[in-house]
Protein backbone atom coordinates (compact mmCIF):
# COMPACT_ATOMS: atom_id res chain seq x y z
CA UNK A 1 0.00 0.00 0.00
CA UNK A 2 1.59 3.47 -0.89
CA UNK A 3 1.74 6.64 0.77
CA UNK A 4 -0.88 8.07 -0.73
CA UNK A 5 -3.62 5.68 0.35
CA UNK A 6 -2.53 5.30 3.32
CA UNK A 7 -2.95 9.51 3.92
CA UNK A 8 -6.67 8.39 2.54
CA UNK A 9 -7.18 6.18 5.33
CA UNK A 10 -5.61 8.87 7.91
CA UNK A 11 -8.19 11.57 6.30
CA UNK A 12 -10.94 9.11 6.71
CA UNK A 13 -10.54 8.30 10.60
CA UNK A 14 -10.19 12.41 10.85
CA UNK A 15 -13.76 12.79 8.95
CA UNK A 16 -15.05 10.39 11.11
CA UNK A 17 -13.97 12.08 14.05
CA UNK A 18 -15.00 15.02 12.77
CA UNK A 19 -18.38 13.77 12.15
CA UNK A 20 -18.19 12.31 15.96
CA UNK A 21 -17.28 15.85 17.69
CA UNK A 22 -20.18 17.73 15.68
CA UNK A 23 -23.72 14.93 16.88
CA UNK A 24 -21.82 15.43 20.05
CA UNK A 25 -22.04 19.14 20.07
CA UNK A 26 -25.95 18.28 18.53
CA UNK A 27 -26.54 16.10 21.45
CA UNK A 28 -25.58 18.81 23.95
CA UNK A 29 -27.77 21.55 22.07
CA UNK A 30 -30.91 19.15 21.09
CA UNK A 31 -32.68 20.14 24.77
CA UNK A 32 -34.54 16.42 25.24
CA UNK A 33 -33.39 12.93 26.26
CA UNK A 34 -35.08 11.58 23.02
CA UNK A 35 -33.13 13.58 20.83
CA UNK A 36 -29.84 13.94 22.96
CA UNK A 37 -29.75 9.68 22.74
CA UNK A 38 -30.60 9.77 18.83
CA UNK A 39 -27.69 12.28 18.32
CA UNK A 40 -25.22 10.45 20.30
CA UNK A 41 -26.04 7.29 18.82
CA UNK A 42 -24.97 8.87 15.40
CA UNK A 43 -21.57 10.24 17.35
CA UNK A 44 -21.09 6.94 18.62
CA UNK A 45 -21.74 4.81 14.84
CA UNK A 46 -18.88 7.49 13.22
CA UNK A 47 -16.49 6.62 16.63
CA UNK A 48 -16.74 3.12 15.78
CA UNK A 49 -16.21 3.46 11.81
CA UNK A 50 -13.09 6.29 13.12
CA UNK A 51 -11.81 2.57 15.50
CA UNK A 52 -12.40 -0.07 12.65
CA UNK A 53 -10.38 2.45 10.27
CA UNK A 54 -7.63 3.23 13.08
CA UNK A 55 -7.51 -0.90 13.50
CA UNK A 56 -7.11 -0.97 9.54
CA UNK A 57 -4.46 1.72 9.48
CA UNK A 58 -2.34 0.00 11.88
CA UNK A 59 -2.80 -3.70 10.50
CA UNK A 60 -1.28 -2.17 6.70
CA UNK A 61 1.01 0.81 7.05
CA UNK A 62 3.58 -1.41 6.70
CA UNK A 63 2.24 -4.39 5.59
CA UNK A 64 2.26 -6.65 2.18
CA UNK A 65 -0.68 -6.88 -0.27
CA UNK A 66 -1.09 -10.01 1.17
CA UNK A 67 -1.61 -9.06 4.74
CA UNK A 68 -3.78 -5.70 3.42
CA UNK A 69 -6.23 -8.64 1.95
CA UNK A 70 -6.26 -10.08 5.32
CA UNK A 71 -7.35 -7.46 7.52
CA UNK A 72 -10.63 -7.72 5.63
CA UNK A 73 -11.85 -10.72 7.26
CA UNK A 74 -12.32 -8.71 10.23
CA UNK A 75 -15.93 -7.64 9.77
CA UNK A 76 -16.49 -3.75 9.45
CA UNK A 77 -19.16 -2.16 11.26
CA UNK A 78 -22.74 -1.18 9.52
CA UNK A 79 -24.37 1.80 9.89
CA UNK A 80 -27.33 1.32 11.43
CA UNK A 81 -31.13 2.19 11.01
CA UNK A 82 -32.02 4.67 14.02
CA UNK A 83 -35.54 5.83 15.42
CA UNK A 84 -35.47 9.25 14.02
CA UNK A 85 -38.64 9.84 16.11
CA UNK A 86 -36.45 10.29 18.94
CA UNK A 87 -35.21 13.81 17.57
CA UNK A 88 -38.14 16.34 19.44
CA UNK A 89 -39.96 18.58 16.64
CA UNK A 90 -39.85 21.38 19.33
CA UNK A 91 -36.35 21.78 18.12
CA UNK A 92 -37.01 21.53 14.73
CA UNK A 93 -34.44 24.06 13.77
CA UNK A 94 -31.73 22.02 14.98
CA UNK A 95 -32.56 19.07 13.51
CA UNK A 96 -32.62 20.96 10.19
CA UNK A 97 -29.57 22.31 10.19
CA UNK A 98 -27.61 19.19 11.90
CA UNK A 99 -29.64 17.21 8.93
CA UNK A 100 -28.24 19.58 6.45
CA UNK A 101 -24.48 19.98 7.27
CA UNK A 102 -24.97 16.30 7.54
CA UNK A 103 -25.76 15.80 4.21
CA UNK A 104 -23.22 18.37 3.20
CA UNK A 105 -20.23 16.18 5.39
CA UNK A 106 -21.99 12.61 3.54
CA UNK A 107 -21.53 14.52 0.12
CA UNK A 108 -18.43 15.36 0.59
CA UNK A 109 -17.04 11.95 2.02
CA UNK A 110 -18.48 10.32 -0.32
CA UNK A 111 -16.64 12.65 -3.41
CA UNK A 112 -13.35 12.13 -1.47
CA UNK A 113 -13.98 7.93 -1.38
CA UNK A 114 -14.50 8.65 -5.51
CA UNK A 115 -11.85 10.59 -5.80
CA UNK A 116 -9.53 8.03 -4.49
CA UNK A 117 -11.17 4.89 -5.67
CA UNK A 118 -10.10 6.62 -9.34
CA UNK A 119 -6.32 7.08 -8.40
CA UNK A 120 -5.42 4.42 -6.72
CA UNK A 121 -3.64 1.61 -8.43
CA UNK A 122 -4.52 -1.39 -5.66
CA UNK A 123 -7.24 -3.11 -5.88
CA UNK A 124 -7.75 -3.82 -2.27
CA UNK A 125 -7.47 0.05 -1.58
CA UNK A 126 -10.73 0.28 -4.42
CA UNK A 127 -12.68 -2.52 -2.24
CA UNK A 128 -11.87 -0.40 0.39
CA UNK A 129 -13.24 2.93 -0.90
CA UNK A 130 -16.30 1.16 -2.08
CA UNK A 131 -17.08 0.27 1.52
CA UNK A 132 -16.37 3.42 2.64
CA UNK A 133 -18.92 5.13 -0.15
CA UNK A 134 -21.62 2.39 1.31
CA UNK A 135 -21.44 3.86 4.39
CA UNK A 136 -21.78 7.33 3.58
CA UNK A 137 -24.30 7.01 1.26
CA UNK A 138 -26.31 4.34 3.83
CA UNK A 139 -26.10 7.93 6.35
CA UNK A 140 -26.58 10.27 2.84
CA UNK A 141 -29.82 8.53 2.55
CA UNK A 142 -31.29 8.75 5.97
CA UNK A 143 -30.10 12.11 6.62
CA UNK A 144 -31.76 13.25 3.13
CA UNK A 145 -35.38 11.72 4.38
CA UNK A 146 -34.84 13.20 7.67
CA UNK A 147 -33.79 16.43 6.65
CA UNK A 148 -36.84 16.85 3.96
CA UNK A 149 -39.57 15.73 7.03
CA UNK A 150 -38.40 18.55 9.46
CA UNK A 151 -37.86 21.30 6.76
CA UNK A 152 -41.21 20.40 5.61
CA UNK A 153 -42.46 20.85 9.63
CA UNK A 154 -40.10 24.50 9.77
CA UNK A 155 -41.62 25.60 6.96
CA UNK A 156 -44.75 25.10 8.68
CA UNK A 157 -43.93 26.28 12.14
CA UNK A 158 -42.37 29.49 10.02
CA UNK A 159 -46.08 29.53 8.35
CA UNK A 160 -45.18 29.24 4.71
CA UNK A 161 -47.74 27.15 4.18
CA UNK A 162 -49.75 26.87 1.83
CA UNK A 163 -47.31 28.21 -0.74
Amino acid sequence: MNTEDLNIIKQAILNEIEGYEFYKMAAAQSGTDDSKKAFLELANEELKHADYLQELFDKVKTSSEDDFKLSFLADAPSPKIFDWKKVDDKYTSLAVSVFGIGIQMERSSIDFYEDAKQKTKFEEAKKLYDLLIKWEKVHLDQFIKQYNIYKEVWWNEQEFAPF
